[in-house]
């Protein structure tokens, strides 16, 4: 994996598990669940990588925002910065953002 994650890095694992090493009662895991990609940016603009990933928590223990590292048996470990958005019937909603120029 290059040392700045694409979406695509990430939509390959879309429906798996993260592990988040927090003090919590049990284990903690956030499950991949999209990978949002913006279009591009307007003609004669450096490129820049753009998107969102979404994941779903357990719906009784919340995150606050915040920088969380995730453990991924694949990906390995990315510490990320998490913003809660949402809660339905199946738990917590959580999105990071990436946004920087692809050719650095």
């Amino acid at each position: 994996m290059s040392a700045r994650p694409t979406a695509e890095d990430f939509r390959k694992h879309l429906g798996t598990k993260f592990r988040v090493p927090a003090e919590t009662p049990r284990p903690l895991d956030l499950e991949l669940v999209e990978v949002k990609g913006y279009g591009p940016m307007p003609e004669g603009q450096r490129p820049v990588e753009r998107f969102s990933l979404f994941f779903r928590g357990p719906g009784d223990i919340f995150m606050q925002q915040g920088t969380f590292t995730l453990d991924h048996p694949e990906m390995g470990e990315q510490t990320l910065f998490i913003v809660p958005v949402g809660r339905d019937e199946q738990g917590f909603k959580y999105e990071v953002v990436f946004n920087y120029f692809a050719d650095e």
